[in-house]
């Protein structure tokens, strides 16, 4: 039987399990999920900037994996939401510009899938995007 193991980050994940009661991550042997991780600083505040935000997404989902002993390195799955105004065809350049560039910073060349949705709304209103991963611990080795 493997062992489950949750994760709480702390500052803004800890506001979060105490408001709405989840974990931040989950471990189930060396397989680690999180859930949607924001751009939001301690205080649960947005950024002004767009790039800004994503970047301090992929923090806090390095913030997360750490709480189960898991890096970036190790990420075999992103998901990420991004809000779209009704009617848009596409998720804008200004996204994926940004999430691209944290890819390379931070995955060491490693290429994780990555499933990348346009939505309407998200947790906060001044949300814009947030992050979720799968990874396997020690795999980015």
């Amino acid at each position: 039987m493997s062992t489950v193991t949750f994760g709480i980050t702390p500052g803004q994940g800890e506001k979060l399990h105490a408001a709405l009661g989840y974990s931040g991550a989950v471990r189930v042997g060396d397989r680690v999920e999180t859930s949607g991780q924001a751009g939001v600083d301690d205080d649960l505040v947005v950024p002004d900037s767009l790039e800004d935000e994503i970047v301090q997404a992929f923090d806090n989902v390095e913030r997360t994996l750490a709480t189960v002993g898991a890096t970036w390195k190790d990420v075999i799955h992103v998901n990420s939401y991004h809000k779209v105004a009704p009617g848009d065809d596409a998720i804008g350049d200004d996204h994926n510009r940004v999430m691209a560039e944290q890819f390379r910073r931070r995955l060491g060349g490693r290429a994780p899938i990555w499933t990348e949705t346009g939505v309407t709304v998200l947790g906060l209103a001044d949300m814009r995007m947030e992050i979720r991963v799968t990874a396997v611990v020690g795999s980015g080795n």
